[in-house]
C-alpha cells in the first residue's frame, strides 16, 4: 500500500510503516519481478535491446508511482537551493520541482537506462531480468536501517510516521538485500552489497549534516541512491 500503487486490499489495523519496514525489501522483488516481466515481454516481440530496457523502467515507475524518483528530487532541491535548515525541508516539502531536482532525475534514469542495456547487450536477457529483481530488493533493505539509526527530521510528515523501527527489523531487511544479491550474482554480489550500503551511509551522513535527519524524501533518495550505484557497479562486474 505505502510503497507501490499494487492494490492491496483491505486491513482493518494495519501496521505502522515503520513495523512494516522489514518487508520493503520484498516489495522491492514484487516491483523488479514485473519490471523484468515487462523487459521479457519487450524483447520477445522483438524490440530493439535499448527501448527494452527503457520500458522495463516505464514498468517500474509506473508500479511504483515514481514515489522514489519524487523523493530524489526533492532531495536534491531541498540540499541545493536551501540556505538553513528550515529552508531546505521547505523546498522539499514544495510540491514544484527545481532545476537540481530536474537534473537529479534525467541523471537516475539516464544512468539506469544505460547500465540496464549494458548488463543485457553483454550478459543476456535473464541476467538483466535477475538484476532488475536483485537491485530492487538490495535498494530497499537499507531503508530500515535508516528509520532505525536516523532520528526524524520533522515533527510531522512520513519521516515522523515512519520512525521507530527497531534493530531486528533492520537487521532482518539487510540480510534479505545481501542473501538476494548472494544468490543472484555469487561472491560478486557481496561486493555489490558492499558498494551500495557505502553509498546510503554516504547520503544518509550528508542528511544528518544537512537536516539533522530523515524525512520521506531522504528515504527515497536512499532508494534511488542504492539502485544507480548498484546498476553502475554491476557493469563494472560485467
Amino acid at each position: 500500500m505505502m510503497l507501490t500503487r499494487l492494490p492491496a486490499g483491505h486491513i482493518a489495523a494495519p501496521p505502522s510503516i515503520g513495523a512494516s519496514a522489514w518487508a520493503f525489501p520484498l516489495v522491492g522483488g514484487i516491483v523488479g519481478a514485473l519490471s523484468a516481466l515487462a523487459l521479457l515481454v519487450a524483447l520477445w516481440f522483438g524490440i530493439a535491446p535499448v527501448i527494452c530496457a527503457g520500458l522495463a523502467l516505464v514498468a517500474m515507475v509506473f508500479v511504483t508511482g515514481g514515489l522514489h524518483e519524487d523523493g530524489l528530487a526533492d532531495l536534491v532541491d531541498g540540499f541545493g537551493g536551501g540556505q538553513s535548515v528550515a529552508r531546505k525541508l521547505e523546498i522539499m516539502r514544495d510540491s514544484q520541482i527545481g532545476s537540481y531536482g530536474t537534473l537529479a532525475l534525467i541523471l537516475s534514469l539516464g544512468l539506469r537506462w544505460m547500465a540496464l542495456h549494458v548488463v543485457l547487450v553483454h550478459a543476456g536477457a535473464w541476467a538483466a531480468a535477475t538484476a532488475l529483481i536483485a537491485i530492487a530488493v538490495a535498494s530497499r533493505s537499507g531503508l530500515a536501517a535508516a528509520l532505525t539509526l536516523m532520528p526524524a527530521a520533522r515533527a510531522d510528515g512520513l519521516g515522523r510516521a515512519a520512525s521507530g523501527g527497531s534493530s531486528l527489523q533492520a537487521a532482518i531487511a539487510s540480510i534479505i538485500g545481501v542473501a538476494v544479491l548472494h544468490i543472484a550474482f555469487g561472491w560478486s554480489g557481496l561486493i555489490l552489497a558492499a558498494v551500495i550500503a557505502a553509498a546510503q551511509i554516504g547520503l544518509a551522513r550528508l542528511a544528518m549534516r544537512q537536516i539533522g535527519g530523515q524525512t520521506g524524501d531522504v528515504l527515497g533518495a536512499l532508494q534511488q541512491i542504492a539502485e544507480i550505484t548498484g546498476w553502475v557497479a554491476l557493469t563494472a562486474l560485467h
